[in-house]
């Protein structure tokens, strides 16, 4: 029963670990996509302020151009997160499965110890009864 327990245990752990990873994962990709929205507003700004909008334009702002290339940059990492959170939801799902089948298992063995311990009981009281029987005269 006590290895049972450590399992239980075990698998309660993996699957706290899993949730942390795909949080952890969530909250980069969440990161990402808000410092490129903030990026895109500096783009835009430099836009404006340099009256130029067209990134070929030789006189195109190098900040601009800059930060263009850093918000790209971010975006493919998150998408690329993306894929890694989906995988991270996918180990998350099998870990709690897994968890649940040993919750499940240890459910049916203690059901089954408490059916055994009330048969049991349940035959000392025949016996008991029955001596009692036997021992008052008729």
């Amino acid at each position: 029963m006590k290895s049972r327990e450590t399992l239980i245990r075990l698998k309660k752990f993996q699957v706290d670990e899993k949730r942390r990873k795909v949080a952890q994962i969530e909250g980069m990709i969440a990161e990402f996509e808000r410092m490129g929205v903030d990026l895109e507003r500096e783009i835009r700004t430099e836009q404006e302020r340099a009256g130029i909008h067209d990134p070929t334009h030789f006189a195109y702002p190098t900040y601009a151009k800059a930060a263009i290339q850093r918000r790209e940059n971010l975006l493919r990492s998150a998408d690329e997160l993306k894929v890694q959170l989906d995988d991270a939801k996918a180990e998350l799902g099998e870990a709690f499965e897994e968890m649940k089948k040993v919750e499940l298992l240890d459910e049916r063995d203690q059901a089954r110890e408490r059916e055994e311990i009330a048969a049991r009981d349940q035959m000392e009281m025949d016996s008991i009864g029955a001596l009692r029987a036997r021992a008052m005269p008729a």
